[in-house]
């Protein structure tokens, strides 16, 4: 079956904080860094130039607009003054209060979002021609940093570093005579792509939200395992615990325990009630690692879902700035 998990902030900023201001703090990176090219019969990789002109306005903009379409804040504002005004691309400048404090006034905001540094980089890599066109690889990478700055944190700043890369291959198709389904994006498309890829990336860090996830629940040839799944289908999650508790007490056969283990910590986790799930995922794996052997599939995947539960329930991988 495929569900919906709601996923917490990575970042959980104050109760308080429900108007929030993204600005763009970077200095545009220049055309001749972090591009490479290695062309078709050259062994050596050379230096390319690309324009990154507005590629951090893509990715504070995208991050705004994802931000809005979450419905978690009250208001999410886009700022679109620039804030560096000097030329020193290698040089990352936190916002100071001051600045944050005007900032947040003029939007009035809560809470400032800043991307405060953005390199981008393409690597291509010719390989054949074809009816006068290049098929090549290109791969790019991003590195961002982004804080969020609020007027109560005694100096604490939540930090986000954030590093991904995507790799494409086709034809370099850049004069629109041609079509191929495999198709290469120039540079600059690809800078696109990677800056609305990372503020996809970055909503997760700040506001709670859905994700589609396949589980799994187990069938068997018995009344009572056959009443729980009829109550799961419907999503009575209470009436199936119990069918499934009661073929859980009755067996002696402990592969049988472990697939109703597995069934009720699944009916727990759709309850939202994740230390009752941890426990009964734990009770199935347990029985599995006893009954299979190691390499079966039922030990490998319980394993993987009581892993997942445990990640589900922790908030270790998490920044609470809710606290003092």
């Amino acid at each position: 079956m495929t569900v919906e998990t709601r996923e917490p902030a990575q970042v959980t900023l104050p109760v308080d904080v429900m108007r929030i201001t993204i600005v763009n703090n970077v200095v545009q990176q220049p055309d001749d860094i972090g591009h490479y090219l290695t062309q078709l019969g050259r062994s050596g990789t050379e230096r390319a130039k690309a324009s990154s002109d507005s590629i951090a306005i893509y990715y504070t903009e995208a991050l705004t607009q994802f931000l809005n379409e979450e419905d978690y804040f009250q208001q999410v504002t886009f700022y679109n003054k620039p804030l560096r005004e000097d030329s020193d691309f290698f040089r990352e400048q936190a916002l100071s209060p001051e600045k944050m404090n005007d900032i947040r006034k003029e939007t009035n905001a809560d809470a400032v979002i800043s991307l405060d540094k953005l390199i981008v980089e393409t690597d291509k890599r010719e390989h054949f021609r074809q009816q006068g066109y290049t098929y090549s690889d290109m791969t790019g990478k991003i590195q961002s940093v982004i804080r969020a700055y609020l007027p109560t944190m005694d100096g604490k700043i939540p930090t986000v570093q954030y590093t991904d890369s995507l790799h494409w291959e086709g034809f370099d198709i850049q004069d629109n005579l041609a079509y191929s389904e495999m198709m290469l994006p120039s540079s600059e498309e690809a800078m696109k792509i990677l800056a609305v890829r990372a503020a996809e990336k970055m909503t997760n860090v700040f506001a709670p939200h859905w994700e589609m996830q396949d589980r799994w629940y187990y069938t068997m040839p018995n009344t009572l395992m056959r009443e729980g799944e009829n109550f799961a289908k419907g999503a009575d999650w209470e009436n199936a615990i119990n069918k499934w508790e009661l073929f859980y007490n009755s067996q002696s056969n402990k592969t049988s325990k472990a697939k109703a283990a597995s069934n009720i910590a699944l009916a727990y986790e759709m309850s939202d009630d994740m230390d009752k799930a941890f426990e009964w995922a734990k009770k199935a794996n347990d029985l599995f690692n006893e009954s299979t052997s190691p390499n079966s599939l039922e030990r490998k995947r319980s394993q993987l879902y009581m892993n997942e539960i445990e990640r589900r329930r922790s908030t270790t991988n998490s920044i609470d700035m809710s606290k003092d």
